[in-house]
């Protein structure tokens, strides 16, 4: 969706003209994969984070605009909401002090962005979603003064034909109406990007659908929505219900929502893009002048424009992305899973984590996805949403007897996950002082049973107890958060409560 589009009307034909771009695009890919024209194996990652702008009383700041121009980087752009940015940090090799390494590119890139902010009365705030954000906020006129985001809301409004309705029930229940996408600005993410070849990319697919339920439950970050408290990680009921172009009869129908955990392991990443072609009606209909097909015969790399910006449509928590780096074909799977934050500490920690659970489970003999069917894991990324790291996961039991048993994510990290990710690290030849230190501070997670969404959990209840109410506890809360971000001491360290004023 980073390509630039311009606002308009589209014809009736264009998407029938669309339709047929992207089956040839599809075509073309495969050609492209029996010809084997794709990169080679290079080890390479990358990292996105959503942020948030508020002020000094924690609100919501609608700047991002004036934030941006004064920050004058491209690593950092534009992102759905007024009050959103994101930064991108440039492609790493998997290898070395890679995770020391960007630990200090974000301390140093957030700290100048934050800097620049402050400019114009505002911060960075790493979240996943912020909790001051009220309902009042999430209107049209909200959106980031992009066209693309302008044409993706027109489309996805006259797609479902009436208010967006969200109703998610946790701790507290939240029911709500919407007349534009604007309540998915109130996610902000980190996603991790892997670079795969073909043969690789299903089995690389498949372990990061296997390990999305730890990795949510272990960095669920965003308790709070539209001052209520729902599920421990909740942007992911809020993503789906944001972005549900499907009115109540066609979900009575089976329909499948755009915002999609999936429904099966796959054997290749064609796989996955004629499930976006077969399932899902374009939202951005806009062609391309290129002939994937007439480029590919003539030996030439195709752009696929059409399917990469229709696979953007299609929220996925692991997406398989196609790119184009020095004139060769790449694959990417880009993990959306977890919230941004707390800290820069714990985003390396989940990322360390990530990348040597997905390098070690995908070179197993006996890959957890050959035991284990795919609707558990869709169950257990449920159940990690709504109860973070105290939830009880499915995961198969230790041996060869078979068969599966619910066991705390915790228990499952400490006992079995973290050894598995030291070696996947250790297969990236990863420093092992780095690799000790991230893995450490996951397992200091789970022993202390502290994560962001706990941590915000607490502070918001000491605060009710000390007398303030409910919008004061959350304001007093934030702010507490932001000191503590700023600090950059991992969560699990994180003194409890709010000092007393």
């Amino acid at each position: 969706m980073g390509e630039k589009v311009v606002a308009g009307a589209f014809d009736l034909s264009d998407r029938q003209k669309y339709r047929k771009k992207l089956h040839q695009c599809l075509e073309a890919l495969s050609g492209l994969l029996a010809e084997r024209r794709f990169d080679r194996p290079r080890n390479l990652m990358g990292m996105e984070i959503e942020l948030n702008l508020t002020g000094a009383d924690a609100m919501p700041k609608m700047l991002n605009g004036e934030v941006l121009e004064r920050i004058a980087s491209h690593d950092f752009q534009t992102e759905l909401g007024m009050f959103n940015l994101e930064v991108n940090i440039v492609p790493h090799h998997l290898s070395g002090r890679v995770l020391d390494q960007l630990a200090e590119e974000l301390r140093t890139g957030l700290g100048y962005a934050d800097r620049k902010a402050g400019e114009v009365d505002a911060g960075i705030m790493m979240i996943g979603i912020l909790p001051t954000l009220g309902r009042d906020d999430m209107v049209r006129s909200n959106l980031s003064d992009v066209d693309r985001y302008a044409l993706l809301n027109d489309q996805m409004v006259a797609a479902r034909g009436e208010d967006f309705s969200l109703d998610i029930e946790g701790v507290e229940r939240l029911v709500a109406t919407a007349g534009s996408i604007t309540p998915e600005a109130a996610c902000t993410s980190l996603q991790l990007h892997l670079q795969v070849t073909p043969e690789r990319f299903a089995d690389v697919w498949n372990a990061a659908q296997a390990v999305a339920a730890v990795q949510v439950a272990l960095g669920a970050n965003s308790p709070f929505l539209f001052g209520r408290e729902v599920w421990r990680e909740s942007r992911p009921p809020l993503f789906e219900q944001a972005t549900d172009t499907r009115p109540p009869e066609l979900r009575n129908q089976g329909v499948r929502p755009r915002t999609w955990f999936g429904e099966k392991w796959v054997g290749s990443v064609e796989e996955l893009f004629e499930e976006n072609l077969r399932y899902f009606p374009p939202l951005l209909p806009i062609c391309d002048e290129e002939e994937p097909l007439r480029v590919l015969a003539d030996g030439g790399v195709p752009q696929l424009k059409e399917l990469v910006l229709h696979n953007g449509t299609v929220y996925r928590w692991n997406r398989p992305v196609y790119g184009i780096a020095d004139g060769v074909p790449h694959l990417r799977v880009e993990n959306r899973v977890l919230p941004a934050g707390p800290t820069v500490a714990d985003v390396i920690a989940n990322t360390a984590l990530y990348y040597g659970l997905v390098r070690a489970m995908a070179e197993e003999s006996r890959p957890v996805w050959t035991r284990m069917p795919f609707s558990a894991a869709a169950e257990s990324f449920e159940t990690a949403c709504r109860h973070g790291i105290d939830a009880e996961l499915l995961w198969p039991r230790p041996g060869r007897s078979g068969g599966l048993t619910r066991v705390p994510v915790t228990k499952l990290v400490r006992d079995e996950l973290l050894p598995l990710a030291a070696s996947g690290l250790d297969g990236w030849n990863i420093e092992p002082a780095d690799r000790d230190h991230y893995l450490g501070i996951i397992e200091e997670r789970c022993k202390r049973r502290t994560n962001g969404a706990s941590w915000q959990a607490d502070a918001y209840h000491r605060a009710r107890e000390a007398g303030l109410d409910r919008g004061a506890a959350l304001a007093a809360m934030t702010r507490r958060y932001g000191e503590l971000m700023q600090g950059g001491d991992p969560v699990h360290s994180w003194p409890a409560g709010i000092p007393e004023p």
